[in-house]
């Protein structure tokens, strides 16, 4: 374990977790919508359940896409998608969590909880295996797992708290959306077929593409916010 630590990588931990809290807050809404018609003395045991379900089908969908990652130009499409999740985080959103219904037990809350994360998932899983495969390939499934692990208190307790911390700093969404921009950069550059048709691209380059994803991600999302903004304004 020791061991581990030690060769851990702490910044694709750190993106990680970042990440997980950015994306994972609508796995804080659903898990509270899932659980609220539960009696009280019920609803941790529901959150708690719900979470561990989403957390494992997580850790499952994860480890598929980093074997997904291995195949010709799904690092392109995972960082178009990647792009387009960026972008969405720096437009202002709407409701969208009106069709969760509250289940009557804690098996319907539980069931609830990660039928609606599995819908929810794929931009969170996409970027998790993104930022891992920075790190060593022989710790990779290992970092996931412990970035999931130490978000999971963030998310289901802290959530307000980081949800606060975004409203009196939205910085620091922008600076969520730039690493997923960044993230997309790379793996757009790492992609098997762009290195079979241009060779493995040397550290500049990977760091210039890195750069150029941050940075279309944050002057896209900043576009589209100022036009939704001015078409809610004239409505």
């Amino acid at each position: 374990m020791l061991e581990f630590l030690q060769t851990l990588s702490w910044a694709a931990v750190f993106q990680i977790i970042l990440i997980d809290i950015l994306l994972g807050g609508d796995n804080a809404v659903v898990i509270a919508l899932a659980c609220r018609n539960l009696p009280r003395k019920q609803r941790m045991q529901g959150i708690l359940w719900g979470t561990a379900g989403a957390i494992g089908l997580r850790v499952a969908l994860i480890a598929f896409a980093m074997t997904l990652l291995a195949v010709p130009f799904l690092k392109i499409v995972g960082a178009i998608l990647l792009l387009w999740v960026g972008i969405k985080l720096l437009i202002p959103d709407d409701d969208a969590h009106g069709n969760i219904s509250g289940g009557a037990s804690v098996f319907a809350a539980v069931k609830t909880i990660i039928v609606a994360d599995f819908v929810m998932s794929l931009d969170n899983v996409i970027a998790i295996a993104g930022a891992a495969q920075s790190a060593d390939p022989e710790h990779q499934m290992g970092l996931v797992i412990f970035g999931l692990l130490i978000s999971v208190p963030i998310i289901v307790w802290g959530s307000t708290l980081v949800l606060k911390l975004i409203d009196r700093f939205p910085l620091v969404v922008t600076f969520g959306a730039a690493l997923l921009g960044w993230i997309a950069g790379g793996m757009l550059i790492t992609d098997i077929y762009i290195v079979e048709q241009f060779g493995q691209p040397s550290g500049g380059m990977k760091l210039a593409a890195e750069v150029i994803g941050a940075l279309l991600i944050v002057a896209a999302g900043r576009w589209f916010a100022q036009r939704k903004r001015a078409t809610m304004a004239e409505a």
